[in-house]
């Protein structure tokens, strides 16, 4: 079984790789694959992230184990490609560098059989040059009128001796 994706730089412009990869491969395999298309060494720290429709990160798997408690989390050279993502769970968050936070958006676009004598994986297509530094992302807070946060965290902003406050801290 092979796995068709489309990976999206997180950014204005559009730039994207379409990659074949079998399903028995690992996240490790398919880390390679993309940092290869776009033009990176692959020496840089990276982690998928499973992922709902919305884009939202869930569970991390990680290229090395970082955890407190080794073996607490997965391993992309450990976790199959199709032990995390299938008709019903379509994508995945990457992020390579954590310094710069290069995040692309991963898609399964389609399930196909091998074709004989092709090598896999295999970059389909390729869209766009990556720019000269990551986009930088735009973190967008919700505001929040001082009165509601007062009654939602019942606060009273008067009230100084009852805010749990210790003023000599340091």
């Amino acid at each position: 079984m092979i796995y068709r994706f489309r990976i999206i730089l997180d950014t204005h412009e559009d730039v994207f790789r379409d990659i074949e990869i079998e399903a028995s491969a690992t996240l490790e395999d398919f880390h390679n694959a993309i940092t290869q298309s776009f033009g990176f060494d692959g020496q840089e720290m990276a982690s998928f992230y499973t992922s709902n429709e919305l884009w939202e990160e869930d569970e991390e798997i990680s290229l090395f184990d970082v955890s407190d408690e080794p073996g607490s989390i997965r391993i992309m050279g450990e976790t199959i490609l199709e032990n995390v993502v299938d008709e019903e769970n379509t994508r995945l968050l990457y992020v390579y560098d954590f310094l710069n936070m290069w995040t692309f958006m991963v898609e399964l676009a389609d399930i196909a059989e091998a074709e004989a004598g092709q090598v896999y994986p295999n970059l389909m297509y390729s869209h766009g040059q990556i720019p000269e530094e990551a986009p930088e992302k735009e973190f967008i807070a919700e505001e929040i009128e001082e009165e509601d946060f007062d009654e939602e965290f019942d606060l009273d902003p008067e009230d100084y001796d009852n805010l749990d406050f210790d003023e000599n801290w340091n």
